[in-house]
């Protein structure tokens, strides 16, 4: 029987040393100007990256937007099948915010699992349960159920109030009973961390995704203060532009982006105090 999802991902922080997740969203209008011509430039822009960063990081999060407006899905596959290579503790993170109906949501789950051998994918809990369960039914892949998002429009549907608490928290209170085999996520945006704080009490267990760090300008000593759980773990914290496109996409330069931004995390782990208490209403 193969680990638990629950297992790799704990497997993967340790082998690190890291909370660190890299996004691998290689927009073809940012790519550096070395890989212009190249037959597969999403390909090698990722392994660059995956080159430089495979000391740092517990995870990689590819976004399938990137690869499937340019055709490009079998660049996706080979970069996951080249993180396996270069980084095999690391766990891989389909970005897809997939939710349909139950049915065609098995298909999704098959897509990101067996077509891409993802380990995780995002998906998005509109349409309820039967739409989030078929990607939860695997003891060894996981689901990272969208929450608190940390996009600017967040507010407009998650802060409604659900039976007197904010969507975003009634979201999170009903996921949390589809966990039954312990490979369920929220992702939970580091530009809003009271609310961040707010759901770690409420669900101490619970590994949050964490976007925004960079580019989107969250902070991360106030994310560590809010989202660490009582081992000091419980996040992966998700850089994509910051990281990638550092230098231009040079090498070296994206190596002490990510080596920056992990040593940062982890002086952060060292001194913060994990929230702890009731969730705020």
């Amino acid at each position: 029987m193969p680990p638990s999802f629950a297992e790799r991902l704990h497997t993967a922080q340790i082998a690190s040393g890291s909370l660190l997740c890299v996004g691998l969203d290689p927009d073809p209008a940012k790519l550096p100007p070395d890989l212009a011509g190249r037959r597969q430039p999403l390909l090698e822009f990722n392994r660059r990256i995956v080159d430089a960063t495979a000391g740092f990081a517990a995870a990689y999060k590819p976004q399938i937007a990137f690869y499937s407006a340019q055709a490009a899905e079998a660049e996706l596959a080979a970069s996951i099948r080249y993180v396996r290579e270069r980084a095999p503790h690391a766990i891989v993170i389909l970005d897809a915010k997939r939710g349909d109906i139950g049915n065609t949501a098995e298909a999704y789950a098959r897509e990101a699992f067996d077509r891409y051998d993802a380990d995780a994918v995002t998906v998005n809990p509109y349409m309820g349960e039967d739409s989030v369960t078929p990607f939860l039914a695997r003891p060894d892949r996981g689901a990272i159920v969208l929450c608190r998002t940390s996009n600017r429009g967040a507010h407009d549907f998650q802060d409604l109030l659900c039976d007197g608490v904010p969507l975003y928290q009634a979201v999170a209170a009903r996921a949390a009973r589809w966990n039954a085999h312990r490979n369920l996520l929220l992702v939970v945006g580091a530009t809003f961390p009271r609310e961040m704080a707010a759901l770690r009490a409420a669900h101490p267990d619970l590994p949050f995704l964490v976007p925004g760090i960079g580019a989107q300008g969250g902070d991360l000593a106030a994310t560590l203060a809010a989202g660490l759980d009582r081992d000091r773990a419980g996040l992966l914290i998700n850089s994509s532009r910051a990281i990638i496109y550092a230098g231009g996409g040079e090498s070296g330069a994206i190596r002490a982006a990510a080596q920056s931004l992990a040593h940062a995390i982890e002086a952060g782990r060292a001194g913060s105090r994990p929230r702890t208490g009731t969730a705020e209403r």
